[in-house]
């Protein structure tokens, strides 16, 4: 799936370093799981008994045969025959909740012309094989429109999409995890926390790749030691690479939450501080670094780091550069915004 690189800086929900991306820019990568949209026609999340032709509730359907049937004659029936009574009262009890008339699908999102699902990568392929094969060419579509319409910053259109393919899909990880995503990026810290949390249930390796994002959830919703409590747990030995430095990039901005410099500060000396600044998580962990160092009182460190972050940057996910000119006194004005005279300006 297209990567979807907007993180950067030691705030991974602020302006300045950037927005999120969806795991690693694919909306859910791991784990298993299955929707409901199968069994009875059912189009909610889950149906009722997946896999069967019926609901639940149309068993009875022995009604108008055996001791039944007399003790329905018995009860003033005036001598009606059994086909009479088995078609006026067994078939509303067999016939009724089987024959009663399917909810209306809601209007889906458009998708893109060229757009096939098969853009996802094999992992999530692997949870959509709980699904028919229709339902999870169309739930793969819409994954990958979540990926495309957040690559544009369009947080509406990747809703649609999400809560699409949630109805379709509700038990499938990669869908719960693309509606997480989508909240995370608008800034509803709570719902994204709940759907994180829903696709962690539902995965198969409890989708660490995950922590980082719920770590951050709770930071914003002004819980720092929940999160720092999250950060600490037996998941976090698990995380991949990146995973491990965005998480240390989100645990250096609580503990700046908490005026605690040091301790931010140290939370970013890891081995990954050292690695080749072509990583592409590098940039973002030079630029949180330099953060911490100003934030400590060391202005020409920090200048140092944000000089390395800014040379790093390539893909332009921070402000590393303005930053940089910021503490060399140099004063940015856009060289798009003509002046009086009509000529574009920029002033040191």
């Amino acid at each position: 799936m297209p990567e979807d690189s907007g993180r950067g800086g030691s705030d991974r929900r602020s302006g300045s370093g950037g927005s999120g991306r969806p795991g690693g820019g694919r909306p859910g990568a791991r784990g298993g799981g299955q929707s409901g949209a199968r069994g009875g026609g059912q189009s909610g999340p889950r149906g009722n008994d997946p896999g069967r032709g019926r609901p639940r509730g149309a068993q009875g359907t022995s009604a108008g045969r055996g001791s039944g049937a007399g003790q329905g004659r018995q009860a003033g029936q005036g001598g009606r025959g059994r086909g009479q009574e088995s078609g006026s009262n067994g078939g509303a009890e067999r016939g009724g909740p089987r024959l009663a008339p399917r909810k209306p699908r809601l209007p889906e999102p458009r998708i893109e012309e060229g757009v096939t699902g098969r853009e996802l990568d094999r992992s999530v392929h692997q949870q959509l094989r709980t699904l028919s094969k229709e339902n999870a060419e169309g739930v793969a579509q819409h994954l990958v429109m979540v990926a495309v319409r957040l690559e544009e910053d369009d947080i509406a259109g990747a809703r649609a999409h999400a809560e699409t393919a949630v109805r379709r899909a509700g038990r499938v990880p990669a869908a719960r995890e693309a509606l997480g995503m989508v909240a995370y990026r608008s800034g509803d810290w709570a719902e994204a926390l709940k759907e994180f949390r829903t696709a962690r249930r539902l995965s198969v390796d409890g989708g660490p790749h995950l922590l980082p994002l719920m770590v951050d959830c709770e930071r914003a919703l002004g819980r720092p030691e929940r999160a720092l409590e999250l950060a600490q747990s037996p998941q976090a030995r698990a995380l991949a690479v990146e995973e491990r430095v965005e998480l240390a990039i989100v645990v250096s901005g609580i503990r700046r939450d908490l005026d605690q410099p040091d301790a931010a500060r140290l939370a970013l000396e890891i081995p990954q501080l050292k690695a080749s600044t072509k990583r592409p998580w590098w940039a973002r962990l030079a630029y949180a670094y330099a953060e911490t160092l100003l934030a400590s009182g060391r202005p020409q460190q920090a200048r140092d780091w944000f000089a390395r972050a800014s040379d790093a940057d390539t893909e332009a996910e921070t402000d590393a550069s303005e930053r940089l000119a910021a503490l060399d006194g140099v004063v940015l004005t856009d060289l798009l915004e003509p002046d009086g005279s009509g000529s574009p300006t920029a002033e040191s």
